[in-house]
C-alpha cells in the first residue's frame, strides 16, 4: 500500500501550493535572460516597475506594493542605488521615512525593459482570455491570503 492512499491530503498532486510554487519559479525563470541583459534581478525589476509608475515613493510603500519586508527591500534598494537607478533620501517631512526617487538612468532603463512582458507572455502559451482569467484568480488569491 502506498502511503499516499492513506493520506491523500498530503500528496503533491492534491496541493494548491505546489503548482503555484512550481509555476512561479518557472515563470520568473523565463524573465532571467531578458533581465540579465539589463543587469537586474527579478525582484529589482519589480521594484523598478513600481518606480517607473511613481517616480518617487517611500520604501515602505514599495514594500507594501510588492509584499516585501524591509530586510529584503533595503539591500535591494542599495544595489539599485549603486547601479545609479535610484536615489535614497530621508523625507524632509518625517526623517523616519526613506524616500526612493528614480534617476534619469533608471527611467531610461524603462524603454529597454518595455518588450519584456510581451516576450515572456509569448513563452507562456496562454490565450488572452486564459491569461486574463489567471490574472484575476491570482489577484483574488493574493487579496484573500493577505486579508487572513
Amino acid at each position: 500500500m502506498r502511503h499516499s492512499e492513506e493520506y491523500p491530503e498530503l500528496t503533491l498532486e492534491n496541493q494548491l501550493c505546489f503548482p503555484l510554487y512550481a509555476c512561479a519559479r518557472a515563470v520568473t525563470g523565463k524573465y532571467k535572460p531578458f533581465l540579465d541583459k539589463l543587469d537586474l534581478t527579478y525582484t529589482q525589476y519589480l521594484t523598478m516597475m513600481v518606480l517607473w509608475e511613481h517616480e518617487e515613493i517611500t520604501s515602505k510603500e514599495i514594500g507594501k506594493e510588492l509584499y516585501l519586508d524591509s530586510g529584503t527591500l533595503t539591500p535591494l534598494l542599495k544595489k539599485l542605488e549603486i547601479k545609479g537607478y535610484v536615489h535614497r533620501l530621508r523625507s524632509t517631512d518625517d526623517e523616519r521615512n526613506l524616500m526612493v526617487r528614480i534617476t534619469e538612468k533608471g527611467m531610461a532603463l524603462r524603454s529597454e525593459a518595455r518588450e519584456i512582458p510581451y516576450k515572456v507572455g509569448a513563452c507562456l502559451s496562454l490565450s488572452a482570455v486564459e491569461a486574463q482569467d489567471l490574472h484575476k484568480l491570482l489577484y483574488k488569491l493574493i487579496e484573500n491570503t493577505h486579508n487572513i
